[in-house]
C-alpha cells in the first residue's frame, strides 16, 4: 500500500533495516516496535509539533536511522543510559525499541521538561511495550536525584556542545561516555568546548546525514584555572 507523500511509510524500509542490522527474523521485534513508534509519532504530530513538519515523510531515514545508529556504539550491557531533552523520543525511544538499556542492572531514562511531549513519550513507550522510564523534569533537576550515575548520556538537537557538557557532567559516572549527534558545526563546538573541558573525542561519520557526525566523548574533566 502506498503512503501519502506527507506521511511516513508504515513499514521500515529495507535499507534502514540493513543499516541498523535489523533485517531478518532476529530484527523482527525491534522493527515492529519502531513501526509502532513511527505510527504514534505521525498521529501525535498532527496535534503537537514533535519534529519538523517537512521531515515527517522522511522520518525513517532522517530520524530513526539517524538515532538508531547510536545503538552500535553503546557499551556492553548492562548499561544505564540517560537521554537529555528527548522531545519526540529521538534518540531515546528509538534506542528503547532496539533494546538499549534492557536487562538486569540496565535502564534507559528519557528526560523531557515539556509535559505534552512527555505524555507522547509515555504513550509511545507503552504502545511499543518498551522499558524506558520517562522523567518529566528539567535536566538540572535530575542530577543527584537518581540512584546512580549513568554509563552513557545521549542527546540530539538539544544545545551547543559546551552547554551539553555542563548539563551532562553531574549525570555521568566515572568512566562513562557521552554520545551526541551533531551537524556541520561540530568542529567549532569542539574547539569552544576544549577551552573549558579536557576530553577524549572519537568522531564517527553519520550514516544518515553527509554533514552529520556522532561524537563519542570519554574522560571528561573540567579544566581548572
Amino acid at each position: 500500500m502506498k503512503h501519502s507523500p506527507s506521511e511516513p511509510a508504515a513499514r521500515m524500509p529495507d535499507d534502514v533495516a540493513r543499516a541498523l542490522a535489523l533485517q531478518g527474523p532476529a530484527g523482527a521485534a525491534a522493527r515492529a516496535r519502531l513501526e509502532t513508534y513511527v505510527a504514534a509519532l505521525a498521529k501525535w504530530q498532527k496535534r503537537i509539533n514533535l519534529i519538523g513538519p517537512a521531515t515527517v515523510a522522511e522520518v525513517w531515514r532522517r530520524h530513526v536511522l539517524d538515532c538508531g545508529q547510536l545503538a552500535a556504539l553503546m557499551p556492553v550491557p548492562p548499561v544505564r543510559v540517560c537521554d537529555l531533552g528527548s522531545g519526540a523520543g529521538l534518540p531515546g525511544l528509538v534506542l528503547a525499541a532496539m533494546g538499549v538499556g534492557e536487562g538486569q542492572g540496565g535502564g534507559l531514562d528519557l528526560v523531557e521538561s515539556d509535559a505534552r511531549k512527555a505524555a507522547f513519550l509515555r504513550e509511545a513507550n507503552r504502545l511499543m511495550g518498551a522499558h524506558a522510564r520517562i522523567l518529566n523534569r528539567r535536566i538540572e533537576e535530575v542530577a543527584g536525584r537518581e540512584a546512580a550515575p549513568y554509563d552513557v548520556v545521549t542527546a540530539r538537537a538539544l544545545a551547543p556542545l559546551p552547554k551539553l557538557l555542563d548539563l551532562a557532567e553531574n549525570l555521568l559516572k566515572t568512566g562513562g561516555k557521552l554520545l551526541f549527534l551533531k551537524g556541520r558545526g561540530a568542529d567549532a563546538e569542539l574547539t569552544e568546548s576544549e577551552k573549558t573541558w579536557k576530553m577524549r573525542v572519537t568522531k564517527t561519520p553519520s550514516a544518515s546525514d553527509a554533514e552529520g557526525v556522532i561524537l563519542l566523548i570519554e574522560d571528561l574533566e573540567k579544566r581548572h584555572g
